[in-house]
């Protein structure tokens, strides 16, 4: 399958560069792939999509701030350093620029020695693996020191950092935001708790290859990146109960969309599972564990349009796409949002 079938038109100025002031104000496509009809909506209006028994599936990962600036303990050259994941304790897999500056041994220091890194491994890319040393717990000292690691596209400081964090964010270990869910505000879900609509959450840590372009012809010979995982008992029983009970399953972002897809191909039921997945959903893939997606605009020719176009057709996802942009919705991250059902 030739990549170029997801292209579609989308003018720069769509990309969304900032967030809105009133998370639940962003607008809302709503898909109902039965009858082919697309209609258009504000996200405040979610409720009347959703009924009595329904569960959504949030990503409760929260984001590292991950990019740090220092300098090369041995000439003061300045380097910029992103984490990408821990590999254990205080030893982290990391981005560093200019790559060429960084080699075995080399120590970086930051916020005048609050936090030293020292290189001791390299991988393709710019890639290194290194060592940090500091006083206190190192996710307080992360959190003085480092920023947001926004997507490429986004070109404006965010000057609130929460807002590029969802409000139930938790758990510790993202690199990018599971952006499908900064639409809720913490009353739209105890508003949709209270009409009967289940909430329920796993984790899934965001790696920065979600922005990674695919750069082959063939979609079949593109290579996911692996992300870790985490469904617990009791999400997994959650989650049977309500289709055991005929509630429909809508996952909130692709991330928690594989991560189900992947548990449910894995052990053919909800279960309680962690690790690491790097499953690739295009069509003809036919998901099996969600009813409905709720989900961003995404990049012409990327992974995630391919994985929506799994669940509503490549036609009819062009189709919306076009439309989209015929209406000026926003684009990415901290754009409006659709509903596939």
């Amino acid at each position: 399958m030739d990549v170029r079938q997801y292209d579609f038109y989308l003018p720069e100025e769509l990309i969304a560069q900032v967030p809105l002031l009133d998370r639940a104000s962003s607008r809302l496509m709503v898909l109902n792939k039965e009858e082919q009809v697309i209609s258009h909506h504000h996200f405040s209006d979610i409720k009347q999509f959703l009924q009595a028994g329904d569960c959504l599936v949030l990503n409760d990962t929260r984001v590292l701030p991950a990019r740090l600036y220092g300098s090369k303990k041995d000439t003061g050259g300045k380097v910029e350093v992103l984490l990408l994941h821990q590999d254990h304790e205080d030893e982290w897999e990391v981005l560093v620029k200019p790559a060429k500056k960084v080699k075995m041994g080399t120590e970086i220091i930051f916020g005048e020695g609050k936090l030293v890194a020292e290189c001791i491994g390299l991988s393709a890319h710019g890639g290194r693996k290194v060592r940090f040393s500091y006083g206190g717990i190192f996710l307080e000292v992360l959190e003085s020191l480092g920023e947001m690691p926004l997507p490429p596209y986004i070109k404006e400081q965010l000057s609130d950092q929460e807002r590029y964090q969802t409000v139930y964010a938790k758990e510790e270990g993202s690199a990018a935001a599971p952006t499908a869910g900064l639409h809720f505000t913490k009353e739209l879900l105890a508003d949709l708790k209270e009409s009967g609509v289940e909430i329920a959450y796993l984790t899934l840590h965001v790696g920065l290859g979600t922005f990674r372009p695919v750069s082959v012809e063939n979609v079949e010979e593109h290579e996911m990146h692996a992300e870790f995982y985490r469904l617990n008992q009791e999400t997994a029983e959650q989650l049977l109960r309500v289709k055991s009970n005929g509630g429909r399953i809508i996952s909130v972002g692709t991330t928690s969309t594989r991560t189900l897809e992947t548990i449910m191909r894995d052990h053919g039921t909800f279960k309680e599972a962690s690790g690491w997945t790097d499953i690739f959903i295009y069509p003809p893939y036919q998901l099996k564990a969600i009813d409905g997606l709720m989900t961003n605009f995404h990049l012409p020719q990327s992974t995630l349009i391919m994985l929506v176009s799994a669940l509503a057709g490549r036609d009819f996802i062009l189709e919306a796409y076009k439309k989209a942009v015929e209406e000026r919705y926003r684009f990415f991250s901290f754009g409006d949002a659709m509903l596939i059902l």
